[in-house]
């Protein structure tokens, strides 16, 4: 029982780590919860530093729900109910951070890292549904809700664990949850759109 409850615990506080806010505040000085949309995640840290660092807080963000599940399945690869709780504790960390009094990000990346880690082939396909509607749109929320609402699609589609898909599910869920603001701002026409080829200027 103790391994179980180090190992959840551990997923909890790598998932706590605010990458964003480290590489920000190491590269420009500032914290990037005074500029732009406020939110410790990589896409308002593409927004301060540029595509190239956005990219590399994106995949610090992805490592944490990797790296929390590879451990746990490390040590309990025979029981998935153990990998799902670990998944979303490392989610849950990076959503409400006990180094930022709880206040986080919104968890795509690190829900990638997550899925990536259990269904790979999944991730690949909801990717370039993530690029499409980017590249379509310039939303972000939107390419992350889009994506997040497919890949439990995808993965039923695909003969995963059924454990995997209520992860996927619940994922989803959260996603949507904590993207509730870029809903509304999405509805009224207010949401903030990004440029791949150019800096936004908040």
């Amino acid at each position: 029982m103790i391994k179980e409850v180090l190992v959840m615990l551990f997923a909890y506080l790598l998932g706590s780590i605010p990458f964003a806010l480290l590489v920000v505040k190491l590269v420009k000085g500032v914290d990037i919860r005074e500029y732009g949309s406020g939110n410790v995640g990589a896409t308002n840290a593409f927004r301060i530093l540029g595509l190239g660092l956005g990219i590399s807080v994106a995949l610090l963000d992805i490592g944490k729900g990797f790296i929390a599940v590879a451990v746990a399945r490390h040590f309990f690869a025979d029981q998935p109910l153990l990998l799902l709780i670990a998944g979303l504790l490392s989610i849950a960390g990076h959503n409400w951070p006990i180094f930022l009094k709880f206040k986080g990000g919104k968890g795509v990346a690190t829900s990638v890292g997550v899925l990536i880690s259990l269904s790979p082939k999944t991730i690949l396909f909801a990717f370039f549904i993530w690029m499409i509607v980017i590249l379509t749109t310039q939303y972000v929320s939107l390419a992350s809700i889009i994506a997040a609402i497919v890949i439990p699609i995808l993965m039923y589609l695909f003969g995963q664990e059924t454990i995997f898909i209520i992860l996927a599910v619940l994922i989803a869920i959260f996603v949507i949850y904590r993207h509730q603001s870029n809903i509304k701002r999405l509805l009224a026409g207010t949401e903030n759109k990004v440029s791949l080829n150019k800096r936004a200027n908040d």
